[in-house]
């Protein structure tokens, strides 16, 4: 079975091929990173407009590197939430177009069960990976424990009370001068830096749940009283940034890898499996398989962040369960995963 997938739900427009539910044929992100990092952030309205203007090239751009045409599919599933609804509906409304051109079924795919079915394209051919399973979805707008019994059934243990950690660590950037995206740039000055500077963290009682404003605030009165924010003219002293960089990324992993390992433990799971755009962190990589009981499973740090590969996989299970949806299909920006 060949599904043509598609991913638009921020600000990488994504598509790809995949055969018999694992086997990627092509992947093809076109990211917007460089439109974006002059604001700080992704702004939607741009974001959107980025989309309609990519989503032909990239999409032409799959069938190519997979060598198959629109003729060979046999079905196409597209991310339909959650994300910016203006992102979002250039997906979907491309995925419904070519169903509906060539009579194909079409499965709309949670993004956060897509982030899920990464762990799919790394493991052995014909193996899943043993249920249940704790899935750590740590994003730039999320950063949920779930309980994954078994193909489609979640239960969401915990989640962000305020910040996702993804977006902590763009704020952190901005504080500490080191741009956007935040998380890339704090692992890179931090990398091998060892400091005494010690941040809070929010444990929330014995709660799965996560709070990252606390920190990030913390974060800013201390670059304050160190001379970084505001930044004194000529810039900030490196080493002063590069220890805060440290201070902060500790932080956020102690917190996350701590109570993935705990939910773990709780629940009975025999894997434990990392998602989304911050598991490409190498620190947080690191923590989570030192600490966890159970064997972890991360996908490469390229399907960690957004792809349509992830989405093809997600899709491909969804249909061998029977699923599918209509061209009635719509873009839903706050679609719950359970």
């Amino acid at each position: 079975m060949l599904v043509l997938s598609i991913e638009s739900s921020c600000d990488e427009t994504a598509a790809a091929v995949v055969e018999d539910g694992r086997r990627v044929l092509s992947d093809v992100v076109s990211s917007q990173i460089a439109v974006h990092a002059r604001y700080g952030g992704v702004v939607p309205e741009l974001a959107s407009r980025q989309h309609l203007l990519q989503i032909q090239p990239v999409l032409q751009a799959a069938l190519d590197e997979a060598e198959v045409t629109l003729d060979d599919l046999d079905a196409v599933a597209v991310t339909y939430g959650p994300g910016l609804v203006g992102s979002l509906v250039v997906g979907v409304n491309a995925a419904k177009a070519i169903a509906f051109a060539r009579g194909l079924p079409l499965v709309g795919v949670h993004h956060l069960e897509g982030h899920t079915y990464a762990a799919w394209i790394e493991a052995e051919p014909d193996v899943d990976p043993g249920f249940p399973l704790i899935v750590l979805i740590a994003s730039g707008a999320h950063t949920d424990l779930i309980l994954m019994r078994g193909h489609g059934d979640y239960e969401v243990l915990g989640r962000t009370r305020d910040d996702a950690a993804g977006e902590a660590f763009d704020k952190a950037g901005r504080v500490l001068g080191l741009g956007y995206p935040g998380g890339p740039a704090i692992q890179r000055v931090a990398e091998g830096v060892e400091t005494r500077l010690v941040l809070p963290r929010a444990w929330l009682g014995d709660s799965l749940e996560f709070s990252f404003s606390g920190l990030k605030t913390a974060l800013l009165h201390k670059a304050q009283e160190l001379g970084v924010y505001p930044p004194p003219p000529g810039g900030p002293p490196p080493d002063v940034v590069a220890e805060l960089a440290s201070a902060f990324q500790t932080a956020v992993v102690d917190v996350i890898a701590t109570k993935a390992a705990e939910a773990v433990r709780r629940h009975g799971a025999r894997g434990l499996v990392l998602g989304g755009g911050v598991s490409a962190n190498a620190l947080l990589r690191q923590e989570c398989a030192a600490r966890s009981p159970v064997p972890v499973i991360i996908p490469a740090p390229r399907h960690c962040t957004d792809n349509a590969a992830m989405i093809g996989v997600a899709g491909s299970y969804a249909l061998e369960r029977g699923i599918t949806h209509g061209l009635e299909l719509d873009a839903l920006p706050s679609l719950a995963l359970a």
